[in-house]
C-alpha cells in the first residue's frame, strides 16, 4: 500500500469568524472547540489512516513562526512546511506540495486538507479515506463529498453519477453554491453533495492532469521547486517564477476538467466552519440550546452562540443570537445574518482600523505581547519570552521604555551593557540605545513594558541583529 501524505492548506484568513479570526491571526490557528487549534486538530485526526506519512503544511511568510509552533507543541515539526511567496490558490499549492512528495517517494498519495474544518467523528472520517485510497492507487483522483442535511447556500456542491466500486460515484459535475431555492432542489433530489475541499490522488497523477490542463501552471510550478531554498524549519521556492504562476482553484484547474474524477461520500458530521452560526449548528448544546464558551450568564435566552475571550458576557431574553467577546471588540448578530459579518470587516478596512488585520494579545517567533493600556504619550505592554527564545537587538528613534519583570529572569542588553533582572526589578532604555530581551531560564519570561514617547508605532524599530531571520517590517 502507497504511503498517504496530510498536505494541509494554512493560508487562509476566515473574516466570517471575525472578530476571533482576523489576517494577522486566522481561524485555522484558534482554539475553537478544544485544547488544540484547528490546524493541530487536523493532524490529530489523522491517527488511524493506514500507511501514513508525516504532513506537509503549505503557508505563507506572514503565518510561518505560528505554523511552526503549532506543529512544535504535537511533535509534528520537520521541516515541513511550504511558504508560498504569494498566494495562487490551491491548485498551484497543491502543485508544490506534489513536487516536493515524489522527490522522495514517486507513488506518495497526496491527502489535500483544510486547516480550518471541523470534524467531530475521526474514526468515521479515517475509514473513508481509507476504503478510498483503492481509487487513488487506481490513479482516480477523489474528492470527498458531505451528504447535506439541510439546503446551505454557503457551500458548492458535487451531482453524483454513476456508483463505481463500494463507495465512489463518478462526479457528474460540480455546481457553484446554489441560492436558497436551488440549495433546497438539491437537498430534495438526493443526487448531491456538499464540496468538503478535501482531495486524494497520487502525487504523480494530480501532476500529469494538472501539465494536461493547465500546462502553465505546472512549468512555473515544476520550475519553483527547482530552486527552493531550506531555511530552519521552512522550505522557500523561487518567489520571481513563482509570481508568474495562475491563479486558479484545484477544482477548476483539475477536477472539473479531468474524466477521472471520483466523489466519495463523507459522513463525519463536518463542516467548514465558515460562520458563527455553522459553528453553532456542530458545536454541543447546552440549556435552552444554547452554545456557551467562557465567562456566560444567560437569562431567559435560547438559541444562541455566546463566546467570552476576557469579560462576562450577560443576556436576558434574547434568542438566535451571537455574542462574540474579545479583548478589544464584540460582535453582536442575528445568526440567520452569519454570512454578512464580511461586511464589518470591509467597513473596517475602510475606515484604515486595525481591529480586522491584529489582535490585542499579538504572537511572535520568541512568545506575545499583549497591549494593556495606551495613550497619546504612552504604552503599557505585557510581555511573554519562552525559555531560551530573544527579542531581536534594536533600538527606536521616538520612545524610551521601562521593563518590569512579573515572573522570570530576563536578560538585558542596553548598548554594550548585559545585566540579569529577576522578579519585582526594573531597567531603563533611553531613546535610541540599542537594546535586547532574552530569556535564559526555564520558565517563561513575563514582563510590563512602559512606552514613552512622541511616537508609538510599531514600526519606529531599527532592527540590527535577529535570530529568525525578520524582515523590517515585522516588528519585536
Amino acid at each position: 500500500m502507497n504511503k498517504v501524505y496530510p498536505t494541509i492548506m494554512a493560508g487562509g484568513t476566515g473574516s466570517r469568524l471575525w472578530p476571533l479570526s482576523r489576517e494577522t491571526y486566522p481561524k485555522q490557528f484558534i482554539r475553537l472547540c478544544g485544547q488544540y487549534s484547528m490546524l493541530q486538530d487536523t493532524i490529530n485526526r489523522l491517527h488511524a489512516i493506514d500507511n501514513l506519512g508525516s504532513p506537509l503544511i503549505i503557508s505563507n511568510e506572514e503565518y510561518r513562526f505560528v505554523v511552526a509552533e503549532q506543529l512544535r507543541e504535537i511533535n509534528q515539526l520537520s521541516n515541513n512546511i511550504i511558504l508560498e511567496p504569494l498566494g495562487r490558490n490551491t491548485a498551484p499549492a497543491i502543485a508544490l506540495a506534489a513536487l516536493q512528495i515524489i522527490k522522495h517517494d514517486p507513488n506518495g498519495i497526496l491527502l489535500v486538507l483544510a486547516a480550518d474544518h471541523i470534524i467531530n467523528d475521526d474514526a468515521a472520517f479515517c475509514s473513508t479515506v481509507n476504503q478510498a485510497v483503492t481509487y487513488a492507487e487506481q490513479e482516480k483522483l477523489v474528492t470527498f463529498g458531505v451528504e447535506p442535511t439541510y439546503p446551505e447556500t454557503g457551500y458548492g456542491y458535487i451531482k453524483k453519477g454513476q456508483q463505481t466500486g463500494d463507495k465512489g460515484f463518478i462526479v457528474e459535475k460540480f455546481v457553484e453554491k446554489p441560492n436558497q431555492k436551488l440549495a433546497q432542489e438539491y437537498l430534495n433530489t438526493k443526487d448531491y453533495l456538499w464540496n468538503s475541499g478535501i482531495f486524494l490522488f497520487k502525487a504523480s497523477v494530480y501532476l500529469e492532469q494538472l501539465k494536461l490542463h493547465r500546462p502553465n501552471i505546472f512549468e512555473k510550478c515544476q520550475q519553483a521547486m527547482h530552486n527552493t531554498e531550506q531555511d530552519k524549519d521552512f522550505i522557500r521556492i523561487d518567489k520571481e517564477i513563482f509570481s508568474q504562476c495562475k491563479a486558479e482553484s484545484v477544482d477548476y484547474a483539475v477536477m472539473e476538467q479531468t474524466n477521472d474524477a471520483i466523489v466519495v461520500p463523507l459522513n463525519s458530521d463536518w463542516s467548514d466552519v465558515g460562520s458563527w452560526s455553522s459553528l453553532w449548528q456542530i458545536s454541543e448544546k447546552g440549556e435552552n440550546n444554547n452554545v456557551i464558551c467562557g465567562d456566560v450568564i444567560a437569562i431567559d435566552s435560547k438559541d444562541n452562540y455566546l463566546r467570552s475571550e476576557d469579560k462576562l458576557i450577560a443576556t436576558v431574553g434574547v434568542n438566535n443570537l451571537a455574542i462574540i467577546e474579545t479583548k478589544d471588540a464584540v460582535l453582536v448578530m442575528d445568526k440567520a445574518q452569519s454570512q454578512n459579518v464580511k461586511k464589518v470587516v470591509d467597513e473596517l478596512k475602510r475606515s484604515n482600523r486595525k481591529e480586522y488585520v491584529i489582535h490585542r494579545q499579538v504572537f511572535r517567533p520568541w512568545g506575545s505581547y499583549d497591549s494593556l493600556d495606551k495613550g497619546q504619550r504612552y504604552h503599557v505592554k505585557n510581555i511573554r519570552v519562552k525559555p531560551g527564545e530573544k527579542l531581536s537587538l534594536q533600538m527606536h528613534y521616538h520612545r524610551a521604555e521601562h521593563w518590569i519583570v512579573v515572573s522570570g529572569t530576563a536578560e538585558v542588553v542596553i548598548d554594550d551593557k548585559v545585566q540579569y533582572i529577576t522578579e519585582n526589578q526594573s531597567v531603563y532604555i533611553p531613546l535610541g540605545a540599542k537594546h535586547s530581551l532574552a530569556n535564559p531560564g526555564k520558565i517563561d519570561l513575563e514582563i510590563i513594558e512602559v512606552q514613552s514617547g512622541s511616537y508609538l508605532e510599531e514600526d519606529d524599530i531599527v532592527r540590527f541583529q535577529d535570530r529568525y531571520g525578520r524582515i523590517e517590517n515585522e516588528h519585536k
